[in-house]
């Protein structure tokens, strides 16, 4: 057996997040129930790089997997591809170290959240329409306070599995493009529903209702409740994972 790691794109639109789940569809499960139909229906187990929520898209993620030696993989990608839906895309197929982990081994992820002001049919399910106007270089002053290696309490789900709450940011940043918005934010790791408290707190920052500098206090506070609420999950996107 060879561990291979696969990157992969997903519109979350259709799905209960990348995580198998009980009861309802997930990425993981499509995948791995269509790489079981490839070897002789045998059971096989992917780990991601991460979870993404329901709703959540993914730009670039990434994978492992053992499986028997590929012979080619352009074209084990190409018929994966076929039996894919199409909101499911692999990018590329490759042969790595056993020591290699899809998760523990990422170096950096970046997130993506997408807004725009103007209605469009176009971006229902992949950006959050925001008619009311925001003030970007004050959202700005604020993300800059996020920077560094800080307790992420206060902005992250409550009793999670985790052994820390500490993450170190190295990008936050909004910018302004023709049709909307996108805050950018990467980090060593990420705590679940981190980005999307985030958000909904900074524009908290640019709609007036909070003051830029109100940031460190939520920090310090540690408790979910300083922050505000979360923003809607179909305009975040995993943009990149970095090993």
């Amino acid at each position: 057996m060879q561990r291979y790691f696969f990157e992969l794109a997903y519109n979350g639109t259709d799905f209960f997040g990348w995580q198998r789940q009980p009861n309802d569809i997930s990425v993981q499960q499509v995948i791995e129930e269509s790489l079981s139909k490839m070897h002789s229906n045998r059971e096989i187990k992917v780990l991601g790089c991460g979870r993404t929520d329901s709703g959540v898209h993914a730009k670039h993620f990434a994978l492992h997997v053992e499986l028997p030696t590929i012979a080619d993989t352009n074209k084990m990608t190409f018929k994966l591809n076929r039996m894919l839906p199409e909101s499911i895309v692999i990018s590329k197929i490759y042969s790595v170290d056993s020591e290699l982990h899809a998760r523990f081994s990422a170096k950096a992820r970046t997130y993506r959240y997408y807004i725009h002001a103007a209605k469009s049919p176009f971006k229902n399910n992949l950006s959050w329409y925001v008619p009311q106007e925001l003030n970007i270089i004050e959202m700005n002053k604020a993300s800059q306070q996020l920077l560094g290696k800080k307790d992420f309490t206060s902005f992250s789900k409550l009793h999670t599995d985790v052994k820390t709450n500490i993450c170190t940011i190295t990008t936050a940043e909004w910018v302004q493009e023709e049709d909307g918005i996108y805050f950018e934010i990467t980090a060593d790791r990420f705590l679940r529903n981190m980005v999307r408290a985030t958000v909904g707190t900074l524009m908290d920052v640019g709609f007036g209702k909070i003051k830029a500098d109100s940031i460190p206090e939520i920090l310090s506070a540690m408790d979910r409740q300083a922050a505000s609420i979360s923003v809607p999950a179909h305009g975040l996107f995993l943009w990149k994972v970095e090993y």
